[in-house]
């Protein structure tokens, strides 16, 4: 019997990363409150995958203090939520467009995105 004629099966795809478009990393740090209404605009775009967290923030409130109930205590640090989502390339801008348009309130403290290339070619879960 010639290889040609050899009945055994085709070898299925490998157990190791699976090999897609160039990934890039998305960071969102969004408000507490906004990150619900994110997360479902994302439902938009194709995503390889992510992760949600919450977080401690500053930006330009540097160390303002505040008054709650009559004592005063340091708003440096706000609570945020960091969302970390993977998408290929061509889905970045779709994105991004996703995540500003919800998370947006116009008011100091909405948050910071950071695109990050990822420097090899697959993503193993």
């Amino acid at each position: 019997m010639s290889e040609a004629e050899d009945p055994s099966p085709e070898p299925g795809p490998p157990d190791g990363p699976v090999k897609r478009g160039r990934p890039v990393q998305i960071i969102a740090l969004v408000k507490p409150f906004r990150a619900q209404a994110v997360l479902a605009a994302l439902e938009s775009v194709e995503i390889l995958g992510g992760v949600v967290r919450e977080a401690m923030g500053h930006g330009r409130q540097k160390n303002r203090l505040n008054q709650y109930l009559g004592s005063e205590y340091n708003a440096s640090f706000l609570p945020k939520v960091e969302l970390t989502v993977f998408v290929e390339e061509p889905h970045v801008a779709a994105a991004v467009k996703a995540i500003v348009g919800e998370a947006r309130t116009g008011r100091i403290g909405d948050g910071k995105i950071l695109v990050l290339p990822c420097f090899h070619d697959y993503l193993s879960w």
